[in-house]
């Protein structure tokens, strides 16, 4: 693959083979990476490229990145690019407006260095990011990283009084064919570290031993189906869940604002799938809790929502009101499962395969020296490969 990184001084420095590959053009990220092949060169326009983008991107294995935003602004340390760059994917960014308007989805890119070319001409000039200079910026970042925080908790407490319809005991819940009462419900939403959650709560016993409701937040539901699960809700605005996911057999619940707007309903309308209405402000990940609450979960297991600053800035949101709201009212059974893949982490140790090998060993030899059947096939082999037959067999 081209973009190869090579070891020097401790920093990760690029290459300059140039990369060629069919340029892939969207201003949304989560849309390109359906359509985006191995060895494509991917087209964005994504200021502070978050986690789930980046580890998208990575998934299909790009040649480049190219964007016309700044992968990472310096207004807080988003870890996208290093992902990105992490993986050998070469990154350049800052590019402007016109390396969309040079280029056609399909064209056959050349990225040399920081610069872009189309048939030998340049078409945009942008920033070719390495480790060191992202990790730089992001060092100037948390320099101002309080700054952001009081903006970020302003603007909170500001939109507070705008979500208290979430704390209302008369909220109009969907009608589902479905009773949760006293049962467990996992939400699964696709956000940082969903997948090693996800995946590690599926080898464990927790979903065959526990059965739980399993409600995914719009692309939630694709991460379910990957990990060879079927969502019984998928909750949402439809915007980032595959049709194959809607298609699933699941219910199907639109996050419907409190000035009626309902963006999901018209592409289910369009798909002639059948669908519920939720009213209610908030994020969709917020709902999803309060159907579970509303409906008489006795817990609530989340899986890759939002809690942090990082995480609401990384969605380009300004604030966390709703998601505060609702967790003062679902707190008492809910449970965060974020990053319980990183708190276990299984490892067999060498020791410990050497005593399984040696007990397993002594079990084998204790069967033979007690099990006469056994004692009498070792005689027999004994008479067959020696012809002695009054000498004693060793066991």
């Amino acid at each position: 693959m081209a973009g190869i990184f090579r070891r020097r001084s401790g920093d990760l420095a690029l290459s300059t083979v140039p990369v060629i590959g069919r340029a892939r053009l969207d201003r949304r990220t989560k849309q390109l990476v359906t359509r985006l092949d191995a060895g494509d060169v991917a087209v964005i326009d994504h200021e502070d490229i978050d986690t789930v983008a980046a580890e998208s991107l990575v998934a299909t294995q790009p040649a480049a990145v190219l964007n016309v935003a700044a992968s990472s602004s310096g207004r807080y340390p988003n870890e996208g690019p290093l992902i990105l760059l992490r993986a050998g994917i070469p990154v350049v960014d800052s590019l402007g407006p016109e390396v969309m308007a040079g280029l056609a989805e399909g064209d056959v890119v050349t990225v040399d260095g920081d610069v872009v070319l189309v048939d030998g001409a340049v078409i945009a000039t942008g920033t070719r990011q390495s480790e060191a200079s992202i990790l730089e910026i992001h060092e100037r970042s948390r320099a101002t990283l309080g700054v952001e925080l009081n903006r970020f908790v302003e603007n909170t407490v500001e939109y507070l009084e705008h979500n208290t319809d979430l704390l209302d005991d008369d909220l109009r819940l969907p009608d589902l064919d479905q009773d949760w009462t006293g049962r467990q419900v996992l939400i699964v939403v696709r956000g940082a570290g969903y997948k090693e959650d996800l995946g590690l709560l599926r080898r464990t016993a927790y979903l065959r031993e526990m059965r739980p409701v399993l409600v995914a937040v719009d692309g939630g539901a694709d991460a379910l189906l990957d990990e060879g699960v079927t969502p019984d809700v998928i909750v949402g605005d439809m915007d980032s869940v595959s049709e194959k996911a809607l298609r699933c057999g699941a219910a199907l619940v639109v996050h419907a604002y409190r000035d009626g707007r309902a963006p999901g309903a018209e592409r289910l309308t369009e798909l002639g799938l059948d669908h519920h209405l939720f009213l209610a402000s908030g994020t969709s990940e917020d709902i999803a809790m309060l159907l579970a609450y509303e409906k008489g979960a006795d817990l609530i297991v989340a899986v890759g929502t939002h809690t942090s600053m990082v995480d609401f800035l990384d969605k380009g949101r300004a604030g966390m009101a709703s998601t505060m709201v609702t967790r003062i009212k679902v707190g008492p059974i809910l449970v965060d499962a974020k990053g319980v893949s990183r708190l276990y982490q299984g490892r067999v140790r060498k020791r410990d395969l050497l005593l399984l090998v040696l007990a397993a060993l002594f079990a084998m030899g204790v069967v033979i020296l007690i099990s006469e059947p056994i004692r009498l096939l070792i005689r027999a082999n004994w008479v067959l490969l020696t012809g002695v037959v009054s000498l004693p067999v060793p066991i």
